[in-house]
């Protein structure tokens, strides 16, 4: 007794529960991505100590970890973004324009929690509603799209603050950049548990595996049942809750809400994520690279400003690095096609199918399984 089971290409997709494309060997994070870049960052850390005495001590590392924390939330948001194959030029203005909403919220007399949860969700409701509805679900330009929320938050936030900086009285948000809690710096535990959240997130969930399948083949993945557009706008809505995030440390950091605030945050975090070993191509990459990428620039920051160099040249060589991790990213991305057309020759396969997405997909002409009972 024998059954045939048939379906076609009027199937509908499979559930986000159900069958997902095996990721790819590249798209795993290996430790070869950023390798360099930790070894420059040791021997960096080493000559720092040996040269400088205000470096190796307890409040300088506090303050270069509390330092960071900043960035770091922005860089882990930009992170997924990259990986989706997109760009996040927005998250400066979604730091800046959230501490405003934040200082406007305390104004208001809500308790400091409270505000504090409104801006994050406020953060998210931008970078959602606004770049994530225009790329995933319109399918705008990234660039262009960013670029502009960009410039109109940038707008908004000197127009909301009448170009002036609100000073925060609320003991709650200036606890959160100033207090600490078993010894360290509140802002550096919340940084710490970000990245747990993002490396659980990035490894243990269909979410996490559906953004490298976007970035490494949108199609390949649009045809295995991916929603592609609400992931797109859920990692832009990440993004901005990130930014939101940063902007309540940034503002509880500076004890006010400055509409100065963010200038260069968007190009030190795609910096930190591109030196971390994350391809502009998307697809390959992850947040441990970012937090060394994140660590370089904190590090070199750090020791410059010991060494008397001035803020200006700083920006001039965090601009020299992140042209340099753009090349980096250009000369994998280079010798990672030439391995595999080397391989290729060798085994007469084509260098466009090999270990790609649309291995692991159905045929989206038909396809029939027969079972016997």
């Amino acid at each position: 007794m024998s059954a045939v089971q048939t379906s076609d290409a009027t199937d509908e997709p499979q559930s986000s529960r159900g069958w997902r494309p095996r990721l790819p060997r590249s798209t795993n994070e290996g430790f070869g991505r950023y390798s360099a870049v930790l070894a420059v960052l040791v021997v960096m850390f080493v000559f720092l100590s040996l040269t400088q005495d205000r470096f190796l001590t307890e409040q300088n590392m506090k303050n270069l970890m509390s330092g960071v924390s900043v960035i770091s939330i922005c860089a882990l948001g930009m992170t997924f973004v990259i990986l989706g194959a997109g760009i996040d030029l927005s998250v400066g203005g979604i730091l800046a324009i959230s501490g405003i909403f934040l200082a406007k919220m305390l104004a208001l007399g809500l308790p400091g929690p409270v505000s504090v949860v409104l801006t994050v969700l406020f953060g998210l409701a931008v970078g959602g509603l606004l770049n994530g509805v225009l790329i995933g679900k319109a399918g705008l330009s990234f660039f262009v799209v960013t670029l502009g929320v960009s410039t109109g938050l940038t707008g908004l936030v000197n127009i909301w603050s009448n170009n002036k900086t609100t000073y925060i009285t609320s003991s709650f948000v200036n606890g959160i950049g100033f207090s600490e809690f078993l010894g360290i710096p509140v802002p550096i535990w919340i940084m710490i548990g970000c990245f747990l959240l993002f490396l659980l997130v990035q490894k243990r969930t269909y979410f996490g595996r559906d953004i490298y399948a976007i970035g490494g083949n949108v199609e390949a993945a649009r045809l295995s049942g991916i929603r592609v557009a609400g992931t797109t706008a859920a990692v832009y809505a990440i993004s901005g809750a990130c930014a939101g995030l940063a902007g309540v440390i940034q503002t509880g950091r500076l004890g006010a809400a400055s509409p100065l605030v963010g200038t260069d945050t968007a190009l030190a975090a795609i910096a930190a994520v591109l030196l971390g070993g994350t391809t502009f191509a998307g697809g390959v990459g992850g947040v441990a690279g970012t937090a060394v990428g994140v660590l370089f620039i904190g590090v070199l920051q750090n020791g410059l400003g010991i060494a008397g160099v001035s803020g200006y040249w700083q920006q001039v060589i965090t601009g020299v690095i992140l042209v340099s991790a753009v090349g980096m990213d250009r000369l994998r991305q280079s010798g990672g096609i030439g391995r595999r057309l080397r391989g290729s020759a060798n085994t007469g396969a084509d260098p466009l199918t090999t270990e790609t997405l649309t291995d692991d997909i159905p045929s989206a002409q038909g396809a029939s399984t027969e079972q016997t009972a």
